[in-house]
């Protein structure tokens, strides 16, 4: 029998995902209402934006403004995304930034090289430099990330025993320097996911690092992701990564139809139709989806935020 998560957590990546991959600059104060109006919506943890070369991803140029300019609210973490040292240097003078511990781990070789200028090899051994660092400035861990963990568009298929390897080296580092992650993420960085897959590689974790806690990461490239977040909920995964209204895709994937992350209100009307909590006002954050792609300015990937749940008809049947 399958036991659902009594609960599921969704840190919302929609700001950061959805507009770094946009060509347009959208007015700062239309994107700091954006944050003010998530952060109204029950959500804990919003990424905010990156601290990247602007050269590279123009939408992220004015990081420290957008920080600066957002209003806090107690309980929920804004966090900001870095891929070098001089980023996270950055972001130690950012106001209103909640620093977390993060580290990465690749399983392919070419996706490696693209989107961070570094080979596998290089790249695990720069992840000990940042843990090392991240202690020099008393930043605490919040998770390790396994990118492109079911396939790479560059690679292909990303064999199994690569996960476990890249598992066995993660809980032998964190035991090394003494850094516990509260959570290991899988991420299908550019949509190579399937429901058994998902199945799998969540049981090849588990059989490693009993207890550690799980995370998905999951992009809706090819119409997928809806079932492949139900398969991990069937796993007992209640931790994920989500977009709102499917905004983003990665502008390094290497094809022209990356997507975003999981769209986050139709995740979230998904376990308000099977009894799992959230914590989440979802007409609320129908509204937030309503407003981005205003914003935008063209009809976005979100499915709730056009057909509207379902508590409306409800409620007039009930009449």
């Amino acid at each position: 029998m399958v036991t659902l998560p009594r609960f599921v957590e969704f840190r919302e990546e929609g700001p950061r995902e959805g507009f770094q991959i946009e060509k347009a600059i959208y007015p700062l104060a239309d994107r700091v209402a954006l944050i003010d109006a998530l952060s109204d919506t029950g959500l804990k943890h919003i990424n905010v934006a990156s601290l990247v070369n602007p050269k590279r991803v123009p939408p992220m140029a004015d990081t420290p403004e957008f920080f600066a300019a957002i209003h806090p609210r107690p309980g929920v973490k804004y966090t900001a995304t870095w891929l070098n040292k001089q980023g996270f240097l950055r972001a130690l003078d950012l106001k209103n930034v909640s620093l977390e511990g993060v580290v990465y781990y690749s399983t392919s070789e070419a996706f490696c090289t693209q989107n961070n200028n570094r080979t596998i090899e290089q790249y695990r051994k720069d992840q000990h430099d940042w843990i090392e660092l991240y202690k020099q400035h008393g930043v605490k861990p919040s998770a390790a990330y396994i990118a492109t963990a079911f396939g790479c568009n560059m690679e292909g298929e990303i064999p199994e025993a690569r996960i476990a390897e890249n598992v066995r080296l993660i809980k032998s580092v964190a035991a090394e320097h003494d850094y516990a992650f509260p959570a290991l993420y899988l991420a299908d960085t550019v949509g190579w996911a399937n429901p058994e897959a998902i199945k799998r590689r969540i049981g090849i974790v588990r059989d490693i690092w009993p207890g550690i806690r799980i995370g998905l990461h999951l992009h809706d490239t090819r119409g997928l992701g809806p079932a492949n977040f139900y398969a991990a909920l069937e796993m007992g995964v209640d931790l994920f990564d989500s977009s709102l209204a499917a905004l983003g895709g990665c502008p390094f994937a290497g094809h022209k139809g990356a997507a975003g992350n999981i769209c986050t209100e139709d995740m979230v009307f998904m376990c308000n139709e099977l009894g799992i909590e959230t914590g989440i006002d979802l007409d609320k954050l129908i509204d937030c989806a309503v407003m981005v792609e205003a914003m935008i300015g063209r009809s976005l990937n979100g499915k709730i935020m056009h057909s509207g749940s379902l508590s409306k008809f409800r409620k007039q049947a009930a009449e």
